[in-house]
């Protein structure tokens, strides 16, 4: 029977990612990072887009989830969100197929941690509420000033009055643990801040350390900040919505800023032929060619680098 699930699940897993057999054995260890999801806040296929990349999506069923990360204890079975995206349902089903906890129900996991209160990170927060999964005292770790926000807006308010989830403010530089074992530092970094400040986490386990760094501003107007962010780490999630900001014409690229992929990787080049695999592109977004030219996932492997693959999963 477990052959069988795991099957479906590597099958359901090549459907996802478009992009070859992902390797979904669980690492050795007690702790694993595993990946959710690797596009922007909107996915694959996009609502309002007719482009072909999401046509061709449409009609093959191709499905790439917005970017999340899950984190999970395989002692005592506990597992920590990171993200609520609004494609909520199928990520947990996706982590729950893989840790093997499809008998979860109400509590399908024991926290969750959110980077900022950008569509694509938190809306999926509504899914543990009264009309839904109806949760108990779920703890959600945020930054002071994002949980005031929840606090004080619908329908957040009603997961908070209803005690459907538990909020766990956070601050900058200051350690938390989300599950026991785990040490995440929350960093404050530059973006768009409309209801919240903006996170990038550490995640820290008893063997290597992950940094999550799903959505950020522009390298080139804090030059030493990229080389903080990846310092002692062994795994490095970073944002790559757009690769050089010409798959859109016409948008105003200074409204929706991100560091572009050939940036990044430029600054990064000496440390990823030394270590292939440390640095994986993740948020990106659905018109991103590196989603979808093979030529092009390639090149960037040649240089060390990795887009992150929905299921994949990182012992710590």
């Amino acid at each position: 029977m477990q052959r069988f699930v795991s099957s479906v699940v590597s099958f359901a897993l090549l459907t996802l990612t478009g992009c070859g057999v992902v390797d979904t054995q669980q690492p050795t260890g007690r702790f694993e990072v595993l990946v959710l999801g690797i596009a922007q806040d909107g996915g694959l296929p996009h609502v309002g887009c007719s482009k072909p990349c999401c046509v061709a999506a449409r009609r093959s069923g191709r499905r790439l989830y917005p970017a999340s990360l899950a984190i999970h204890d395989s002692e005592t079975g506990r597992l920590c969100l990171v993200e609520a995206t609004p494609r909520i349902e199928p990520q947990l089903d996706l982590l729950h197929g893989l840790t093997g906890q499809r008998h979860r129900s109400r509590q399908p996991v024991d926290a969750v941690m959110i980077t900022h209160a950008h569509i694509g990170h938190y809306l999926g927060l509504a899914q543990f509420g009264f009309e839904v999964a109806a949760t108990k005292d779920l703890p959600v770790f945020v930054t002071e000033r994002f949980s005031d926000y929840l606090r004080g807006h619908g329908p957040w308010r009603q997961l908070v009055e209803m005690q459907q989830i538990a909020l766990r403010p956070t601050t900058a530089g200051t350690e938390f643990s989300p599950i026991p074992g785990i040490t995440v530092t929350p960093v404050k970094v530059p973006h768009r801040d409309e209801f919240s400040d903006t996170m990038a986490f550490r995640i820290q386990g008893p063997n290597k350390t992950v940094l999550f760094v799903p959505d950020i501003d522009s390298w080139r107007d804090n030059p030493s900040l990229l080389e903080r962010l990846v310092e002692g780490v062994d795994i490095a999630y970073l944002d790559a919505t757009f690769y050089d900001g010409s798959e859109l014409p016409g948008r105003d690229l200074t409204k929706i800023r991100h560091p572009f992929m050939t940036d990044t990787m430029q600054r990064l080049d000496g440390q990823a032929k030394l270590h292939p695999g440390r640095f994986r592109f993740i948020h990106l977004n659905h018109t991103n060619p590196a989603l979808h030219d093979p030529k092009l996932r390639r090149s960037i492997s040649a240089r060390g680098f990795r887009i992150a693959v929905q299921g994949e999963r990182v012992g710590i």
